[in-house]
């Protein structure tokens, strides 16, 4: 199969409280969310799908995952999701529909699967780390085996390319590799980002991105040919300059999403905003 154009549009953060009038860092996340549903079903070009690259609740409680599934089931295209670190892949999997995916990895308590459209290959990683070293991720072994697997061999299922020559595209929550803000390389990466890198470059002809969310803010990195593009949180944005040293909101920034065109000689992300609610 003969790659096609393939468009998605990138959500995260949403952090979606237990009531409706919940907020977070001074602003209310469910009024975000609704907006964001509102723009996808109204897009000039229709995306082949949403992905929302984590922290779906703001704390995993079922009243929050009922809400943020009531909000995200009147998107007109297929959604995924990846697990952040105010999510839990048990939640996740009970209370938030997704689009057809095929489970990944050989830990059944993690949140890792693979879909392909229109002859790109998606797979999503589960870096959610240990509570004490909440917010960085960690990638356990068996999730840095499958992107071996994923990066160098495969079968050939019927009719099809084989897997590894795919273009790719891989989702996860948390960032790879430092941003050069003091606070984020600190707090916000995953601890074994390097090896996450190692691990991909065998597949960088073919990686078409590596998308996350978790530092509330548009950002673009490249780093042996592999670009790793982050997406604004759907309510509010984290500043994140080189001399940052502690954590601080920018007020000034509003919610934003990412647009992504994978055509097949290259990638386009536009990167938008939207006023916030009242």
């Amino acid at each position: 199969m003969t790659a096609q154009g393939v468009y998605f549009a990138h959500i995260s953060d949403t952090h979606i409280g237990t009531t409706a009038d919940f907020t977070r860092h001074g602003h209310a996340s469910l009024p975000c969310a609704k907006r964001m549903v509102e723009i996808v079903n109204t897009m000039p070009i229709r995306p082949d799908f949403v992905i929302h690259t984590g922290d779906v609740v703001a704390e995993p409680q079922s009243s929050a995952y009922r809400l943020a599934a009531e909000v995200f089931a009147a998107l007109e295209v297929p959604i995924y999701y990846a697990i952040g670190n105010h999510d839990t892949a048990a939640d996740i999997r009970r209370y938030l529909p997704m689009g057809p995916l095929e489970a990944a990895g050989s830990d059944p308590s993690r949140l890792s699967y693979t879909f392909e459209v229109k002859g790109y290959r998606f797979l999503i990683l589960d870096a959610r780390g240990p509570d004490e070293i909440d917010p960085q991720g960690l990638l356990p072994s068996s999730q840095l085996e499958l992107v071996s697997q994923e990066a160098i061999a495969h079968g050939m299922p019927d009719n099809k390319l084989p897997v590894n020559m795919l273009p790719l595209v891989i989702f996860i929550h948390y960032p790879v590799l430092p941003l050069n803000s003091i606070w984020m390389d600190n707090n916000m990466l995953i601890a074994n980002g390097e090896e996450l890198h190692r691990a991909l470059i065998p597949a960088r002809n073919r990686l078409r991105g590596v998308f996350h969310g978790h530092v509330h803010q548009h950002m673009q990195s490249t780093r042996d040919g592999i670009q790793y593009y982050s997406v604004a949180s759907v309510f509010s944005q984290f500043a994140a300059w080189p001399n940052d040293v502690d954590t601080r909101f920018d007020p000034e920034h509003q919610p934003g999403y990412g647009f992504v065109h994978l055509l097949p000689e290259q990638t386009i992300v536009h990167q938008h905003t939207f006023p916030r609610p009242e």
